[in-house]
């Protein structure tokens, strides 16, 4: 009687096909996860600006009807406001020129310089005291970062 020989293991084809399935889950994955990243860049300055708009409101808010004259440095004096001035993280995507991690501000005409844009002149205008990134490019959705 003879006895029948126990196969064990894996073929080598199904050991290629087991890497091929995984190659392209890969292909898939990893384009989708840089792309969650810029979004994560994009969402950070967002939230970034809405902070420095909150602490300018609080500013406005104490002093009374006057925005600071400085450029933000008030708002993160003694840290009643902000700790610091946080930074405006773009992300690196075609659409954007990847400006990153600049806390500066500006009061000149909004540009493309990175950082913050803050208008601190003409006292009683629409735009007195209005907190921009100052970035033309476009974000993943194809809106300027300057109208945020």
């Amino acid at each position: 009687m003879k006895l029948l020989r126990m196969k064990k293991g894996f073929t080598l084809i199904e050991l290629m096909i087991v890497v091929a399935i995984i190659g392209i889950l890969a292909a898939i994955a990893i384009p989708q996860f840089a792309n969650l990243v810029a979004k994560s860049q994009e969402g950070r300055t967002k939230a970034n600006l809405g902070t420095i708009r909150s602490a300018l409101s609080i500013y406005y808010g104490d002093l009374e009807g006057w925005y600071p004259a400085d450029q933000l440095q008030s708002l993160s004096t003694g840290g009643r406001y902000l700790q610091s001035i946080p930074n405006s993280d773009l992300p690196k995507t075609p659409n954007s020129a990847g400006h990153s991690s600049i806390p500066t501000v500006t009061n000149t005409t909004p540009g493309d310089t990175a950082g913050w844009y803050y208008n601190n002149s003409g006292m009683g205008t629409s735009t007195w005291g209005q907190v921009l990134v100052n970035c033309t490019h476009q974000d993943l959705k194809a809106s300027p970062w300057s109208t945020y």
